[in-house]
């Protein structure tokens, strides 16, 4: 029997969230993209969904922090059990081609896997993935975990608050 899933993709504005869907559902990159934004959720976005996909673009590091003081608090306190994948989007972006030697080298203005990785830990993800929706790498990945997480989600620790006591 078919499973739909809902999965709501969320991050700041630029961060290749539209860029990322739009590739995965038509194997095409879209060379314009208009704008999305959406300052109030509808209150359906916090019902029932089975996983949330938290974006931040390598490049842009506002949207990196925001996934910590703005993203994760509003996705923890409307779904509390619902499990989170982080992604790190445009990651083409780190390297830039030196045009003298041909080589590439690390962009320092960008945030660094093992910081993604570290942010993940930090508000329990699941999973850390890292994408280009440019250079189709990784885009499939995030969607099969993201099917993954939901087929098979992860087990909770159980609490050790007793919810109930006789007397």
């Amino acid at each position: 029997m078919a499973k739909n899933i809902k999965c709501v993709v969320v991050g700041d504005g630029a961060v290749g969230k539209t860029c990322l869907l739009t590739y995965y559902a038509t194997d095409t990159f879209p060379e314009t993209c208009v704008p999305t934004i959406f300052d109030h959720y509808s209150t359906t976005v916090w019902i029932n969904q089975d996983v949330f996909v938290l974006c931040y673009a390598v490049d842009i590091k506002a949207s990196f922090q925001n996934i910590k003081s703005k993203w994760y608090p509003e996705v923890s306190h409307h779904c509390q059990d619902v499990p989170i994948v982080l992604v790190a989007t445009k990651t083409d972006l780190r390297k830039k081609s030196m045009k003298s030697k041909n080589k590439s080298k690390q962009i320092s203005d960008t945030v660094s896997s093992e910081k993604g990785q570290a942010l993940a830990n930090e508000i329990k993800a699941v999973k850390y993935l890292e994408c280009s929706a440019r250079t189709m790498h990784g885009v499939k990945a995030v969607f099969d975990e993201v099917i993954k997480v939901v087929l098979s989600p992860p087990k909770r620790e159980k609490s050790r608050e007793q919810r109930c006591k006789v007397l």
